[in-house]
């Protein structure tokens, strides 16, 4: 019997992928140019460089506030719907606040602006999700990585555009900087509006939808909000303290730049591959090599004192995060069923943040009284965490079984 040929995407399913990377691409475009601003921004406008990170803190707060209740509102209203609303309600918005605080100048403003900008975190963090239920599930894990490839040209450009290099408003410094998030802000809300994302939820499943703890007993799910927590916090902390670590040692901005781009990047390309691999060698071998290659980032950068040494920590860290952070997706999107998907997304990415919100609100204050080379060697606690849970993982072996058919 000849062998049926292997099933292909449909245009369909590539278009919405296709959306849903080019909306993350301007989505980190302006979540890059805040967060590598917020601090020194902060420490300019702010009363104490106590409050430095500030900014930062507020905005993952926003999204702490906001992950879950963004997660049912699409429940409701749909992805589209609520994706456009982040964008223009949070990205537009929060970009006008804070182009307006350099303007007067204002904290307290600039700071209202960043929470803004969570809110629309809060709901640009499901793109990665939307991709699981635009396609069939034997293209979950290359969906979810394609829309991960959509930050490569953020990684690009949302440095650049951190530096403001065309000078359009000279007046205002980093005037330019909101002025384009603004822009690529509203971009991104017209795109969603081609977005279509099918409706799969019938009554019977509402009817059949489980508690969370029963969810949570799913041998996958722990692990996989340990490793999207743990990936998302660390990336975070670290976009956070690096500026001000790098100006502490004598660094310039064009060096700080060279840094961040070079995480970014890492982050965002592997992306390209990250889906074929776990389709080849598996989901777990896959998450091993990302704790692994987080775990030689921390031992690089304990070490670091040239700019080298920055880049090469920070590109391990990238290429690290991604397997973990788009492994974590893949993992949990095992756990649930199609109905669930609003409550245990929501949760995980609730987890998520709080965590991440901590992190920022202790950063300062952790370079200060660790030191950057010491805060590397502590960061190794939460990364072993996650190959820990991934060894308890391996002995469950339904879960397994499951794991080795994505």
């Amino acid at each position: 019997m000849p062998t049926p040929p292997p099933s292909r995407p449909s245009r369909a399913e590539i278009g919405n992928v296709l959306i849903l990377a080019g909306s993350q691409s301007l989505f980190t475009i302006t979540t890059i140019t805040v967060m590598t601003l917020a601090s020194v921004i902060g420490l300019r406008l702010s009363a104490s460089p106590g409050l430095a990170t500030l900014p930062i803190a507020l905005m993952m707060f926003a999204t702490v506030l906001t992950t879950l209740p963004a997660s049912l509102l699409m429940r409701r209203i749909g992805r589209r719907a609520g994706f456009i609303l982040g964008a223009t309600a949070g990205g537009a918005l929060g970009s006008a606040l804070m182009l307006a605080s350099v303007a007067r100048p204002s904290f307290p403003l600039f700071c209202a602006g960043m929470f803004l900008i969570g809110i629309y975190q809060s709901f640009g963090m499901y793109y990665r999700f939307a991709a699981a239920d635009v396609t069939r599930l034997e293209f979950r894990s290359r969906s979810i990585s394609f829309v991960m490839t959509g930050g490569v040209v953020a990684a690009v450009l949302g440095p650049i555009n951190a530096r403001a290099p065309l000078g359009l408003i000279p007046a205002i410094p980093f005037g330019e900087s909101f002025l384009v998030t603004l822009l690529v802000s509203l971009l991104a809300a017209t795109l969603l509006l081609q977005l279509r994302v099918p409706t799969i939820e019938s009554p019977r499943e509402e009817a059949a939808i489980r508690p969370l703890a029963a969810v949570a007993r799913h041998r996958g799910f722990v692990p996989a909000v340990l490793a999207s927590t743990v990936s998302f916090s660390l990336m975070v902390l670290y976009m956070t303290v690096t500026p001000l670590g790098m100006q502490a040692q004598g660094f310039g901005m064009v060096d700080i730049t060279i840094v961040v781009q070079s995480q970014v990047l890492s982050m965002f390309i592997p992306a390209f591959f990250t889906g074929v691999l776990i389709n080849r060698i598996g989901l777990l071998p896959i998450l091993w090599a990302g704790v692994a290659l987080m775990s030689l980032a921390m031992l690089i950068g304990a070490v670091s004192a040239t700019l080298s040494l920055y880049v090469a920590s920070r590109i391990a860290f990238g290429v690290g995060w991604n397997f973990v952070f788009v492994g974590s997706a893949v993992l949990l999107s095992t756990t649930h069923a199609p109905a669930e998907r609003g409550k245990v997304q929501g949760v995980n990415d609730l987890t998520m943040f709080i965590v991440a919100t901590v992190g920022s609100i202790a950063a300062a204050g952790l370079l200060q009284k660790l030191g950057w080379n010491m805060l590397h060697l502590v960061s190794l606690l939460p990364v072993g965490l996650v190959g820990a849970s991934l060894l308890w993982l391996r002995k469950g072996r339904g879960a397994a079984a499951t794991i080795t058919q994505v």
